[in-house]
């Protein structure tokens, strides 16, 4: 290897770095769009300040005892080391230990007219419940926009966490405990979280979506999925669900108003009415629905989905079936 080509090794090295960070999908913590995210950003602009003076004091100092050289300072060394290695720094702590537990404290305020749901983490999908509306669905949580929304979180394998950063800070879903956060979405519209707690091979896919919506939109999708399910429209969605019944898809899924109740994977009431597949891996469309049935490794390896194999008229009935889920 050159020398140019080894000096310029640590270069690409910080590019790539720069580089992992730049994505039209990654949230943008910067651009708090509710009360939580808004506190959780003044606290982080807060130390970020405070980290900012300090460093240009302390540059300063060793500028200015870089010119000075040896001369006598009028401040004595005991002094300075109390002064800048105790009291400021223990006056700077503790200044942000107010402003963080007032912060924290305000965060978990509870509301009596907030909407209740429950999250599970899954490897690597979430489970979405609303226990008093009787709704279920999984990997994206609608919500009215603002109101207060409670979501009580919990695991069922591995600890993962919760994080949807333009609404609330993060919180761990720690098997076996109940942990709760709190947002309000201050103005329709998509943002998406993440999980931000490794928790296996496709932890960087395990996305979610909260689509805040008008109050009155958000009334008329739950009537939607408390109304009973209606028959198929067509006779190519009958024989789909016909195919959905006697696979394994039954075994693993649960469709409301039918006889497929499984629970290993995620709820597919509604699924015809979902952005994404595979927790935001792929867009919810026919093409990438039949790459995900047939084998869904090729999106999401790792995956705990086994392929279906059908007949190619087996499939195009599943599809048919899967896409009127609303």
């Amino acid at each position: 290897m050159t020398r140019a080509r080894r000096r310029a090794l640590p270069l690409m090295a910080v590019g790539l770095v720069f580089l992992t960070a730049c994505s039209r999908e990654a949230p943008n913590v910067l651009e708090p769009e509710g009360p939580g995210a808004k506190s959780v950003a003044s606290v982080a602009y807060l130390m970020f300040g405070l980290a900012t003076v300090v460093y240009v004091v302390v540059a300063a100092f060793i500028i200015i005892g870089a010119l000075r050289g040896k001369k006598e300072s009028r401040i004595s060394d005991g002094a300075f080391i109390w002064i800048g290695g105790l009291v400021v720094p223990s006056l700077i702590l503790a200044g942000l230990a107010v402003v963080t537990v007032k912060t924290t404290d305000t965060l978990r305020k509870p509301d009596a007219d907030a909407l209740k749901i429950e999250v599970t983490g899954y490897q690597f999908w979430w489970g979405v419940k609303y226990p008093d509306e009787k709704v279920a669905t999984a990997n994206e949580i609608r919500v009215p926009a603002g109101r207060p929304i409670e979501i009580a979180l919990q695991s069922v394998d591995v600890i993962h966490s919760f994080w949807v950063p333009q609404l609330a800070g993060k919180v761990d879903m720690v098997p076996g405990q109940r942990n709760v956060i709190r947002f309000t979405a201050d103005k329709p519209g998509e943002y998406r979280g993440q999980c931000a707690e490794f928790c296996g091979l496709q932890h960087a896919k395990m996305a979610l979506l909260v689509v805040a919506e008008e109050p009155g939109e958000y009334e008329r999708w739950v009537i939607r999925q408390q109304r009973p399910r209606g028959g198929p429209g067509s006779e190519r969605e009958a024989a789909g669900e016909q195919v959905f019944m006697r696979s394994s898809c039954a075994g693993c899924h649960t469709v409301r108003d039918s006889e497929a109740q499984g629970t290993k994977g995620p709820d597919l009431s509604d699924f015809g009415g979902r952005r994404t597949l595979g927790a935001l891996a792929a867009e919810n469309n026919r093409a990438n629905l039949a790459g995900w049935i047939e084998n869904s490794q090729s999106i999401k390896p790792g995956n705990l989905m086994p392929a279906v194999q059908l007949e190619p008229d087996e499939l195009l009935n599943l599809l048919e079936y899967l896409e009127n889920l609303r």
